[in-house]
């Protein structure tokens, strides 16, 4: 009868220790993927600051020539957003997009065109904002080229014109419920490769571009020249949100150890 509560007793014994260690491996390695990703955040953190440092630097540069097709894969969103730029073309007003836009004061979209350039590259252009209940108006106007049916509007040359404004790239299709629904033409981002395929365009640019102030009259519409340059830059929250869980676990842990010791 002993023996049988001996064995019992250091079976319960080793079974024990073995809880121990396996509770002992997984707190470490909770803690060492916490504090890993804490240091990654850290890391990104760093890098979007000198990635915010360097684009406020680079609005102010005096603009470039558009990258041409040939430059297309070496135009990057780390050294290119927000680079001013300069590009002559013919606007295709027919191919218009209008992607929904909140501002400070009101609701509507952004104008997007193709401008079609001398080498049968097409780049759209961000020609500015209109508010939501102009733009039966502010099509009407494009396809007629007439003015104003309430407002005044910019109806662009057909021919050649020369837009001054800041690269942007392609933005990411969102999520449900503010997704892109080509089908529809619903656009909430500027989701270049998907305008296109909804256009039937080819050899379109990688990167779209906001039109500046000079593009045309502020009292006409669109509104030109309302970028605002702006990163999320939440990594400092992200990195602190892991290093407090971090801490969770080797708090929690050592709890528990004393407790059973």
């Amino acid at each position: 009868m002993s023996k049988t509560i001996s064995s019992m007793t250091e079976l319960q014994q080793k079974h024990s220790r073995f809880s121990s260690l396996l509770f002992g491996i997984l707190c470490t390695c909770f803690f060492l993927l916490f504090s890993a990703l804490g240091v990654w955040q850290i890391q990104r953190l760093n890098w979007k600051t000198n990635l915010i440092t360097s684009a406020h630097q680079r609005i102010h540069l005096p603009p470039i020539k558009a990258p041409p097709q040939n430059q297309w894969k070496y135009v990057t969103f780390e050294k290119d957003e927000y680079r001013p730029v300069i590009i002559t073309g013919k606007f295709l007003t027919d191919k218009n997009i209008f992607v929904t836009a909140v501002t400070q004061d009101t609701t509507g979209y952004w104008v997007l065109t193709p401008l079609q350039t001398a080498d049968n590259t097409l780049t759209f252009v961000n020609r500015g904002f209109i508010p939501m209940d102009a733009r039966h108006d502010f099509q009407n106007a494009e396809q007629s080229h007439t003015g104003a049916t309430p407002q005044q509007y910019s109806v662009p040359n057909t021919e050649q014109t020369t837009i001054i404004g800041l690269l942007r790239m392609s933005e990411k299709n969102g999520f449900f419920p503010r997704k892109n629904n080509p089908d529809t033409n619903l656009w909430y981002t500027r989701d270049l490769p998907a305008m296109a395929q909804r256009l039937g365009l080819s050899s379109v640019a990688p990167y779209f571009i906001d039109a500046g102030k000079k593009t045309a009259p502020q009292k006409n519409l669109p509104i030109a020249g309302l970028t605002v340059v702006h990163f999320r830059n939440n990594h400092l929250v992200y990195a602190l949100t892991w290093f407090t869980l971090a801490a969770g676990v080797l708090g929690g842990s050592l709890f528990l150890l004393r407790q059973k010791s």
